[in-house]
């Protein structure tokens, strides 16, 4: 007799803004791995609530059957790691006191908040001494291997505030291990992390899943990147549950897909787009140099460690260049200095649109001229304001919406919602929204005030394949116009659009 550790029969959700169009009719055997895939927005995120329980069903609830665990209920046996972003709603009271409210954006380059947050190693030996089930947990052996592969022991005696996102992202996973989950769900485990640790933790889950008691589902967005152990997917596309269909099958259906297209309509609208004359800077012909970005001889030091040695970086008008390297190296870090969001920008040798930083700007000065979309702003939104009021806070460099636009610009709000095909969630509230969406609306803030500097971070975190494709075309079509400049960090070489032709690699300072 097959074993089913999650089995629900017409489950129909009890709240009515929580609804999907078909019932719940799903049986998932203790040796099968499953991938939830979908478009953002579609309610992959709603079947994981049901799965967990945390959203009731009318009439009927899922039955489980967690053995050989002895415990009996669903949170001592599920873990489930929702990312926010890059971040995690979980790990968010780490941060200030217990309070994630009292996160702000900048607080990771802030030194003076160090001893307000924890030690990684003191978190990680708290998750073992604490895991769900003991009987499941880890042996010291396979503990060791977490740490080599994620690397854990260059961050154990760091501050968790002082993690990149990638890095944090490595943290998180290796304490949910550390955990003995039963059923193990990860919302994109993978997004966030170099190549090299994205096929190391792909190798590791296939092991736990071989040589464990562990169950493991996958949240993906990024639905081509399903790793081999996994043997089952579900498809969750406008609150619609498509049935259960082996990995190979899903695949086979996947490739004969075609991705959405930058309609030729709104590719000319971006090209013949008025631009912003309040915040134009100088014809560049018409200046002694080029450059919009000059970093001579910078370091940064965070205690006794080293991020940046000795940079030199020049990017000129109208340049488009790719920033990569490994988790930790000091992307991230870059550029706060370039959006004088860390503090220690003042202290280097540091030119941007043709004046030395420090000779008297203000920091609203250098931002007017900026659009920037990143991983700590994903995660520094946590009031739930309307979507249109967050993407018409780009136009006022703040985080959260302090000033009320006027009825022109909340049509170039519209213009830009439009673009990126979300304009229909302009009066939906932001922390309603799903991940991708969420990001997409950023993504919109980043270009709504015609910026001469484009600074993208991981801009496709989190997006299903259609939004991947449209947003690239959109950053492609965006660097034809005039004097645009365009910084692109990502841990993917094909979401590269090809104007960018420029490529820095930062390595990890040891």
């Amino acid at each position: 007799m097959t074993h089913h550790t999650i089995v629900i029969q017409e489950g129909r959700l009890r709240h009515p803004d929580y609804r999907f169009s078909n019932p719940i009719n799903l049986a998932f055997a203790a040796d099968e791995h499953i991938a939830i895939v979908g478009p953002n927005g579609g309610g992959k995120s709603l079947l994981v609530d049901v799965l967990t329980g945390k959203h009731p069903l009318l009439m009927t609830e899922p039955a489980y059957d967690f053995s050989p665990s002895p415990k009996k209920h669903a949170y001592e046996n599920i873990k489930y790691i929702t990312f926010r972003d890059s971040y995690g709603e979980a790990d968010g009271s780490y941060y200030a006191g217990g309070n994630r409210e009292t996160y702000y954006y900048q607080q990771r380059w802030n030194q003076n908040d160090l001893s307000e947050t924890p030690i990684v190693g003191d978190l990680l030996e708290e998750a073992r001494k604490n895991a769900l089930n003991k009987e499941l947990a880890p042996s010291p052996e396979l503990i060791q291997r977490i740490y080599r592969i994620f690397k854990m022991e260059d961050l154990l005696d760091k501050h968790l505030i002082l993690l990149s996102s990638g890095e944090l992202r490595k943290f998180q996973l290796a304490k949910t291990l550390l955990t003995g989950p039963r059923i193990l769900i990860m919302d994109n485990p993978f997004i966030g992390l170099d190549a090299q640790t994205r096929d190391q933790l792909k190798e590791l889950l296939g092991e736990l899943a071989t040589i464990s008691e562990i169950q493991i589902f996958l949240i993906l967005s990024k639905s081509d990147e399903i790793p081999e152990f996994i043997t089952h997917v579900v498809e969750v596309e406008n609150r619609t549950i498509q049935d259960k269909e082996t990995r190979e099958s899903y695949l086979e259906r996947l490739a004969s897909k075609s991705l959405a297209k930058l309609s030729d309509e709104k590719r000319e609208k971006i090209l013949n787009y008025p631009y912003n004359t309040t915040t134009v800077l100088p014809d560049p012909s018409t200046l002694e140099d080029d450059a919009i970005l000059d970093f001579r001889n910078v370091s940064i030091r965070y205690g006794e460690r080293t991020i940046l040695r000795d940079l030199d970086w020049k990017v000129k008008y109208g340049e488009c260049w790719a920033l990569s390297g490994e988790n930790g190296a000091g992307k991230s870090t870059l550029l706060s200095l370039v959006c004088a969001d860390n503090p220690q920008s003042y202290a280097c040798d540091i030119r941007l649109f043709g004046k030395k930083r420090g000779s008297g700007e203000s920091i609203w000065d250098i931002k007017r001229h900026i659009g920037y979309v990143s991983p700590e702003m994903h995660r520094a939104y946590l009031k739930d304001l309307p979507a249109i009021d967050i993407v018409a806070s780009g136009l006022h460099d703040s985080v959260g919406l302090y000033v009320r636009p006027k009825p022109s610009q909340l049509g170039t709000c519209e213009f830009w919602m439009d673009i990126f095909g979300i304009k229909d969630l302009k009066d939906k509230t932001f922390l309603k929204l799903s991940s991708g969406e969420q990001r997409l609306i950023l993504l919109a803030r980043a270009f709504v005030k015609d910026p001469d500097l484009l600074i993208l971070d991981e801009p496709l975190h989190g997006l299903d394949l259609d939004n991947r494709a449209l947003v690239k075309e959109i950053i492609q079509t965006f660097s034809q116009r005039k004097n645009k400049t365009l910084v692109m960090v990502t841990h993917y070489k094909e979401e590269l659009p090809p104007c960018f032709d420029r490529h820095i690699f930062l390595k990890r300072q040891k």
